[in-house]
């Protein structure tokens, strides 16, 4: 970090100290991550985790995964002792003797950090750490002006900056939005220099080419250093098996790349239920930890000791249509379970999200979304994807419901504080001040609590219906329409110092300008 940095960040820090808190901004919520003081939620019994493991012990060893066009980690995992059936000359069955894998899990870290370009927003990842990213992935964006559309790098970057202005997020994110009007083999490279240039928080780089992931690490020297980044974990990248049980070559070799350079990286299925996996929770739940255990043991015999998070992401399906479905009770209960196997393994957990089938920021949506997201906070999962404007099932970006998912975010920050039990919380002076029958609006306790003492939301309603009626009848998605745009049109770009934004920007230029555009 140049000294540079450090003074604009100084800057900042001290032209916030004594500010009193704007409605809806709660002070005591301006924090790099959260540190939960409520115990997770333990669904299952010794047995039946016991049960699961076995079974997912079973898979690995009976069914085996497939592993297409890398050879270089099947070696990898040939060398480790696993037993290696050839299917073509670009695909093998890989079958782990029961305990191999968890042995190989051994060395990855239970808790790490990820290095943000600000050091005030480097968040911490494992143990009682817990971090809420944007959704990730959509090729749609959606507002109530324009509708559903393509997103474009403008889109993409409106969402970063949302994201750098929210006290409720802790992460920049990945891939916020697809900005399909970039090349596909070059819009990566824009969208790790969005994060960089527009957000100051830890982000993800791009995993979907191999060469991609390089530039995304390259970049990330040019950022940080390239000695600091070999010694720092600054950069994750989210990956997904082919469910089921098939890990390709693209997935495998990004994994390694990541690995190689010491950075995070994320391992989880996208299991269907009834579709890619058993549509019994159990059933779905084993072949999640079986895949992503897999999956995270890469990592360990590419670089022992570098970062990897065990992920889950299992959903439903409407068995009428075919159709997924989101936000589901079978699933937050998977969440659950999820929670407890990685706390067992020791690895930190990515699961959940704000997720919904709606296709409107609308009851439907929040009350999927609160489903969902409340499953990974009861689980104790420590990075959480998806926490802001998850839409139609994951296909659209949602503008509004960014915003009304990071409100909800807030709420979770006041939730996971958990209250004290002291002389002063106790409150017996507030009764006493007054006696039987006084209201306690003055008294003296009332008045030294009363900034802090409840969360206080920037997007609900509390006023009374007719004033509510007078002023309008605003329901939440418009408030939510009107206070995207006021951020957006207030939002200031952290500094960057001027040397670095030039090299990166060359190192985009030169890279882009070596190949032709391709568009699939």
């Amino acid at each position: 970090m140049s000294d540079a940095q450090e003074k604009t960040r100084g800057r900042r820090s001290r032209r916030g100290e004594g500010r009193s808190a704007e409605p809806g901004q709660n002070a005591y919520l301006k924090t790099p991550f959260i540190s939960r003081n409520l115990p997770t939620y333990d669904i299952l019994s010794e047995e039946s985790l016991e049960q699961i493991e076995a079974t997912a012990e079973r898979i690995m060893a009976e069914i085996g995964i497939e592993f297409r066009d890398d050879p270089e980690v099947v070696e990898l995992f040939r060398a480790a002792g696993a037993q290696v059936t050839d299917l073509t000359a670009e695909s093998w069955n890989l079958k782990f003797a029961p305990g191999m894998i968890r042995q190989i899990l051994s060395t990855a870290p239970a808790r790490f950090t990820q290095v943000a370009r600000n050091p005030a927003n480097t968040v911490e990842i494992g143990g009682d750490a817990m971090v809420f990213a944007p959704s990730y992935g959509s090729p749609f964006v959606m507002d109530l002006d324009k509708g559903r559309r393509y997103g474009t790098i403008a889109d993409f970057e409106n969402f970063v900056k949302l994201a750098q202005m929210s006290p409720n997020l802790h992460h920049s994110g990945g891939t916020i939005c697809e900005p399909t009007d970039v090349a596909v083999n070059k819009r990566h490279l824009d969208m790790v220099y969005a994060h960089m240039r527009y957000s100051d928080r830890a982000f993800l780089g791009s995993i979907t080419a191999p060469e991609r992931a390089e530039d995304s690490i390259e970049m990330c020297r040019i950022l940080f250093g390239a000695d600091f980044v070999d010694q720092n974990c600054v950069i994750m990248g989210n990956f997904n098996t082919t469910s089921p049980m098939v890990m390709d070559g693209v997935t495998t070799r990004g994994i390694r790349i990541y690995a190689a350079a010491g950075q995070g990286s994320i391992h989880l299925p996208f299991l269907l239920g009834g579709a890619v996996s058993p549509l019994t929770t159990a059933g779905a739940v084993a072949q999640c930890l079986a895949e992503s255990m897999v999956s995270c043991a890469i990592t360990q015999l590419v670089r022992p000791g570098s970062p990897a998070v065990l992920g889950s992401f299992i959903s439903s399906m409407s068995l009428r249509t075919g159709s997924p479905t989101f936000g589901t009770p079978e699933p937050a209960l998977g969440s659950l379970a999820m929670g407890q196997l990685a706390r067992r393994l020791q690895l930190p957990l990515r699961c959940a999200g704000n997720f919904s089938t709606s296709k409107l920021p609308d009851g439907q949506a929040m009350q999927q979304a609160m489903m969902s997201m409340m499953s990974a906070v009861q689980c104790g999962a420590n990075f959480i994807l998806h926490s802001a404007g998850f839409l139609d099932g994951l296909l659209s970006m949602s503008y509004e419901k960014f915003i009304l998912d990071a409100d909800l975010c807030g709420a979770l920050h006041a939730y996971l504080k958990g209250f004290e039990v002291n002389e002063d919380t106790l409150g017996f002076e507030a009764l006493a001040e007054g006696g039987p029958g006084q209201h306690l609006f003055a008294t003296q306790h009332t008045l030294r609590h009363y900034q802090s003492a409840y969360w206080d939301s920037a997007m609900d309603d509390q006023q009374p219906w007719e004033t509510w009626h007078e002023q309008g009848g605003v329901d939440a998605a418009t408030r939510a329409n009107s206070r995207w745009k006021a951020q957006l049109a207030s939002y200031q770009a952290p500094d960057l110092d001027p040397g670095t934004d030039e090299a990166l920007r060359e190192f985009i230029t030169k890279t882009k300008t070596a190949m032709p555009d391709a568009w699939y």
